[in-house]
């Protein structure tokens, strides 16, 4: 590790930290109905797609209603994006000639992107058309983000309001997610994506000789655009298969630095929108305060494990850092940040390919998404993620000192209770179930690259991936087959949506509740004892629930390392 590094890291948290309020307040006044600066402009749109549309902006939901709007929703995209992606070969913008997306691919995408995953069974610019890349993953990706911020919106409300039976609209929270939010943004950094060099086209791929004399050709098409979206919104598709590593992705160290603090932004700024939302913006920044805790301890161990080396290197006397799958152009540093960056957003775009990445490197963004990528997390999803964290926080504070657990002055009882368990116990269900499951059938052993607990570690990372819904992946796992299509799509979607209902079944409770009065033996919640007692919650859930998985993967391949021991592929 260098001071150098350290800068990085630091002017990184530093700008995303600046970022917190600003963003915040402004979520805030468009969340609430009230006047920014795009009213002018956009309000008229807004009020035109309500007519279309048929939706009185006025009439409010209740959370039973929200959640049935909202599935009802995500299932037409589904069928949507299946039948484009299964017809793309005879549908327009398609200059390169790619054919029907397999049924079981599709499947797999399709949940995939809906569910704002964004896990690639394939490689973008092999297998999509224009229009598929276009229509399909960048309109799902604007609308699945819009989605985990209109949720995190209604359970805000649940904890805000009192005594009332609905907690918003989702139609109108979802379109002004995206038209006063998503799109403003996504312009800005999309032209600013275009300066640093990343294409935006409708051209075809373009065919070049190399120094070297030979013919080589390049994919180019609409890039700028979807990598926007696809940081800003913690979505993480690639246009590309090599995604952020891909030079014409992600050309140069400045956008680098800037699709990172992309990726935490609107997650990290909707801590400060649930502060102004109750009331008490200290309470924003004492969960924001347990996310930076838990994400500096992250890229502590995983910048010291990558600047440290192999242990296999190291005792034969060859000491160095870690750059075997790593860009020049990024070095360790920015490796290693963006490696947990985007496992503790939930975004899962990669600039580094994580499968060889030391044992303790890789094993971090493995806990960033088995703990339910809360360290900021993906917008919306982190923090209703985290606020059910909070809830059972409380309830085990409350039963240390023997009264009812209370929070913003709503009383958290059995019901919440039951509600935030379900939430958090949906991961490992799908998560250790599908990597069992791989573990002991020939289709599923027949995909890691490596023997060993490095091939364990390639599968319990592809169902970490799909069941906390980031997407990216370890690498070295041959996931494009109908085993892993089907079983990857079912942890995406058991871990969205079983998720999403009972946090809105939590926002629906406590909205009817009446607030209590903060009594002397209520306790604090925006203080440094609150923030390290739910730190402390959930690395114990987290610890009891996957360290066993962790053990047979990472923790046994480091110590192997140590005495020399490797796993190479296929023996």
């Amino acid at each position: 590790m260098t001071v150098n590094g350290w800068i990085q890291i630091a002017l990184f948290c530093a700008v995303v930290l600046a970022l917190v309020r600003p963003l915040g307040g402004y979520m805030a006044r468009v969340f609430s109905g009230e006047r920014t600066l795009l009213s002018p402009v956009l309000e008229p749109v807004e009020r035109g797609l309500y007519r279309l549309a048929g939706i009185d902006r006025t009439h409010e939901q209740h959370w039973l209603a929200y959640a049935t709007a909202m599935l009802v929703f995500h299932a037409a995209g589904f069928v949507l994006l299946y039948a484009l992606l299964r017809l793309q070969a005879v549908l327009p913008l398609n200059p390169d000639g790619q054919g029907a997306v397999a049924p079981d691919l599709a499947f797999n995408t399709a949940a995939s992107f809906i569910t704002n995953t964004n896990w690639q069974s394939y490689g973008g610019e092999t297998t999509l058309s224009y229009l598929s890349q276009m229509l399909g993953l960048t309109h799902q990706n604007f609308l699945s983000a819009a989605t985990g911020i209109a949720l995190a919106v209604a359970l805000v409300r649940g904890f805000s309001r009192a005594s009332v039976r609905t907690v918003g609209s989702f139609w109108v929270d979802l379109t002004r997610g995206t038209l006063y939010l998503l799109l403003p943004l996504c312009v800005v950094f999309t032209l600013f994506l275009v300066w640093q060099g990343i294409p935006q086209t409708l051209g075809g791929a373009v065919a070049t000789t190399t120094l070297e004399g030979a013919s080589q050709t390049i994919a180019v098409g609409p890039v700028a655009s979807q990598v926007a979206i696809k940081m800003l919104g913690t979505n993480g598709g690639g246009f590309f298969n090599a995604n952020a590593a891909h030079p014409l992705e992600n050309p140069t160290a400045l956008s680098n630095f800037a699709q990172m603090v992309s990726i935490f932004a609107i997650g990290a700024a909707l801590t400060n929108l649930f502060g102004r939302s109750v009331g008490r913006e200290r309470q924003g920044w004492a969960i924001l305060a347990a996310m930076a805790v838990l994400f500096l301890a992250g890229i502590a161990i995983t910048y010291g494990a990558e600047s440290a080396g192999s242990p296999v290197l190291n005792a034969l006397g060859l000491p160095g850092g870690n750059m075997e799958g790593k860009e020049v152009r990024f070095g360790i540093v920015a490796s290693a940040l963006f490696a947990v960056v985007t496992t503790a957003a939930s975004c899962g775009a990669v600039n580094a390919m994580h499968d060889s990445f030391t044992a303790l490197g890789g094993m971090i963004p493995l806990i960033n998404m088995e703990l339910g990528e809360i360290v900021v997390g993906g917008v919306g999803a982190g923090l209703y993620g985290m606020l059910v964290f909070v809830i059972v926080t409380i309830f085990v504070a409350g039963l240390m000192v023997g009264r009812t657990p209370e929070y913003l002055g709503k009383k958290i009882e059995a019901r919440e209770v039951k509600m935030a368990m379900l939430a958090i116990l949906c991961l490992p269900l799908m998560l250790l179930g599908g990597t069992a499951l791989a573990t002991v059938v020939a289709a599923g052993l027949a995909g890691p690259a490596n023997a060993g607990p490095h091939g364990f570690s390639e599968i319990l990372y592809a169902f970490t991936s799909a069941a906390a819904n980031n997407g990216s992946a370890f690498g070295g796992l041959a996931a494009n087959t109908t085993f892993y299509n089907t079983t990857l799509a079912a942890g995406m979607l058991v871990g969205r949506f079983f998720v999403i209902v009972p946090a809105l079944a939590i926002a629906g409770a406590l909205a009817a509740k009446k607030t209590v009065p903060a009594s002397s033996g209520t306790f604090p919640t925006d203080g440094g004892l609150f923030v390290g007692l739910l730190v402390g919650v959930i690395l114990i859930v987290g610890g009891l629930t996957f360290f066993p998985a962790l053990a047979l993967g990472p923790i046994v391949e480091h110590l192997a390392g140590g005495l020399g021991q490797t796993f190479a592929a296929g023996g």
